[in-house]
């Protein structure tokens, strides 16, 4: 091709492009005329790439202008295209305008712990502080541990099954934490100082009793081991979990699987700013609520353990358990044991912190 048949070919390419992209009406269609006047194949492309063939004259008068012809097509093809993304930009931003001055979307509301969970965790955190360490057991447990192993008579009331879940005859759903007593002993040597949180369950329910509900087993074996010990130990748990703010009080009980046992009442919260006897729909005018049952390990219970590290001639210690759920309710004055269990968002959310 002569340079004059080149000049004018490009003039005609420049002409012909300048048309077709003023004429071009979306983003696709001016991409690909940018291929077809620009691309590697391009005419225009391959007249400059064949400048090298042509005399230094010819190179002079011919590369300014074909390059001239690539920069304003260029050019162009960008104008053109900021013009036709702001064209096809209008409708999306006109459907999904934002308001400012409209009040933003509230925003989720933030988890926060069960008050259960939280009460079961500030327990544990207390009898960590003072040497216990945290095991925990099943739920589903053979009936020889819950109450076999654990000194319970026969023909004692709780094991019929208006009291008990039973699974089989052999097995059931656990009454108490207090099975992992014998399998914490029959895994380790004395001293032990274990506490046994978890999940329970007995056929019973009103305002302070549920049919499952969250208990904490705490056992103490060692030499010379003494009430004096548990009473020690069970009056600094309620100072630190209670503030001081409760009266606590230790009375004689039975339980089989402690001798001497005892119980202990902590002062009914509705009843501390009330006058002595009045009537009261949470502790029915006793002024006092049960909080846990303990005592000293029944020598019975540590033959269970079939070891000889618990021989009860020469270790000794204490035991107590707690319902978990009746200690939330005394700290944070909660009249009802089943609001725990209804999942009431406006109940639940007084409680967060």
């Amino acid at each position: 091709m002569d340079i004059e048949t080149a000049q004018a070919r490009v003039q005609v390419i420049v002409e012909e492009a300048r048309r077709r992209i003023e004429q071009a009406h979306t983003s696709e269609e001016l991409a690909a005329l940018r291929v077809r006047f620009l691309g590697r194949k391009a005419e225009l492309p391959q007249i400059l790439r064949g400048l090298g063939s042509l005399a230094e004259e010819e190179r002079r008068v011919l590369g300014p202008r074909a390059n001239r012809a690539r920069r304003e097509l260029q050019n162009q093809i960008a104008e053109r295209g900021r013009a036709l993304h702001a064209l096809e930009q209008a409708p999306r931003l006109k459907d999904e305008t934002l308001d400012m001055t409209l009040p933003g979307a509230p925003a989720l509301p933030i988890g926060t712990l069960h008050l259960v969970t939280r009460t079961q965790r500030e327990i544990e955190d207390i009898f960590v502080g003072l040497g216990f360490s945290v095991l925990e057991g099943r739920e589903v447990e053979l009936v020889s541990l819950n109450f076999d192993a654990l000194n319970h008579a026969p023909t004692h009331p709780t094991r019929a099954h208006t009291d008990t879940f039973y699974v089989d005859p052999h097995v059931l759903l656990r009454t108490h934490t207090s099975p992992m007593q014998i399998r914490a002993m029959r895994e380790r040597d004395p001293p032990l100082f274990a506490l046994m949180p978890g999940r329970v369950y007995r056929r019973d329910s009103d305002t302070t009793h549920t049919p499952q509900f969250h208990q904490v087993e705490g056992l103490a074996i060692g030499q010379d081991i003494s009430l004096a010990d548990l009473k020690g130990t069970l009056l600094e748990f309620a100072r630190q979990m209670f503030a001081g703010q409760l009266d606590v009080r230790l009375r004689g009980h039975f339980f089989p699987f402690t001798e001497p046992s005892v119980e202990v009442d902590v002062q009914c919260f509705k009843c501390a700013e009330n006058q002595p006897g009045e009537d009261c729909s949470v502790c029915g005018g006793e002024r006092w609520l049960e909080i846990l049952g303990a005592g000293e390990v029944d020598p019975a219970v540590l033959c269970a353990v079939e070891r000889p590290a618990y021989d009860p001639e020469r270790v000794q210690g204490f035991a107590f358990g707690m319902g978990v759920e009746r200690i939330a309710m005394l700290k944070h004055a909660v009249p009802d044991l089943r609001s725990f269990l209804e999942n009431d968002i406006r109940f639940l959310e007084q409680f967060k912190r």
